[in-house]
């Protein structure tokens, strides 16, 4: 029995550069975590953007399904990339990154630049980013899948997402 050709594509500068495109233009994701109570995958939307100093930030309240799941198990999946008005929906590229997900506690330094940040992506996330229950999730990619249309698939590496601009942004 032969084995099937593997589908994947060596990574080149026109994979990161669509890669990195795809996690600039991204205001939400589809988000995957799994139950603590079932061990199910369970799949939410989420608004996402970068940080101030480079990192994939998104704003959780921690009274969703997703926020008492990321505190049981960090380990976190996202999908970005939308399909476009026309077309296939599966030949518009797409980007699955698997993630740790790090809350930034209120008292961090960073918070204030952050949260002024995030309020000129969502201006009207005013109406709820100072509740107690709300708080900045960092997902920190650990590797990623592209699919850059029919036949264009990848595999990418934290590296290859180019998403820590600042020298202390894996302390978060």
């Amino acid at each position: 029995m032969t084995s099937a050709p593997d589908p994947i594509r060596p990574t080149d500068d026109e994979a990161r550069a669509l890669a990195q495109r795809l996690i600039r233009e991204a205001r939400f994701a589809a988000l995957g975590t799994l139950d603590p109570e079932s061990g199910f995958p369970a799949v939410s939307r989420i608004a996402l953007g970068l940080g101030p100093e480079g990192g994939l930030w998104s704003l959780i309240s921690g009274l969703s399904a997703h926020s008492r799941a990321l505190r049981a198990d960090p380990r976190a999946g996202l999908l970005l990339g939308e399909p476009g008005p026309r077309g296939d929906p599966l030949t518009h590229p797409r980007l699955s990154l698997r993630a740790q997900a790090i809350p930034l506690p209120r008292d961090d330094p960073r918070h204030p630049a952050l949260r002024a940040h995030w309020l000129k992506l969502y201006p009207k996330a005013q109406l709820y980013i100072d509740f107690g229950d709300f708080q900045f999730i960092r997902f920190r990619p650990l590797d990623a899948l592209l699919n850059g249309g029919f036949g264009r698939a990848f595999r990418l590496s934290p590296a290859d997402l180019a998403l820590e601009d600042h020298p202390d942004a894996d302390h978060a």
